[in-house]
């Protein structure tokens, strides 16, 4: 196996109200904010990559949240407790679809939306 050229160490997410979305993954996740632009730019600390949240520029500010229609998923690995934390979060008033499995793939998963519409997933190995 050879050693990679680089890894990836932050993933950049535009979006509309950055501090919403800090609150957001903060509040259901628990992830610490490590850097910071109030109402510009916030860094998240998900563990081994950091989730950065970037205000869209200001031709986009007026433009609806693309939402589920965008080509990104965040996909967070959940090591015990998926199911409960997915009714937790639909209680919370978070947009969640049901878990599901794939035949062959040793995964429960689990969508939800985050407040501007991110599609992002809960996965556990069985």
């Amino acid at each position: 196996m050879t050693t990679p050229l680089a890894r990836l160490s932050r993933l950049i997410l535009y979006v509309h109200d950055v501090s919403l979305l800090k609150s957001f993954y903060q509040t259901h996740f628990g992830f610490p904010a490590v850097e910071e632009i109030e109402g510009e730019w916030a860094v998240l600390d998900v563990g081994g990559v950091e989730l950065a949240l970037h205000r869209v520029g200001e031709a986009y500010r007026s433009a609806t949240p693309r939402g589920p229609h965008s080509n990104a998923k965040l996909v967070f690995s959940i090591d015990t407790g998926l199911e409960a934390l997915c009714r937790s979060l639909s209680s919370a008033g978070v947009s969640m679809r049901e878990p599901k499995r794939y035949e062959g793939f040793p995964y429960l998963l689990c969508d939800g939306e985050d407040p501007e519409g991110n599609v992002f997933q809960l996965s556990h190995r069985d």
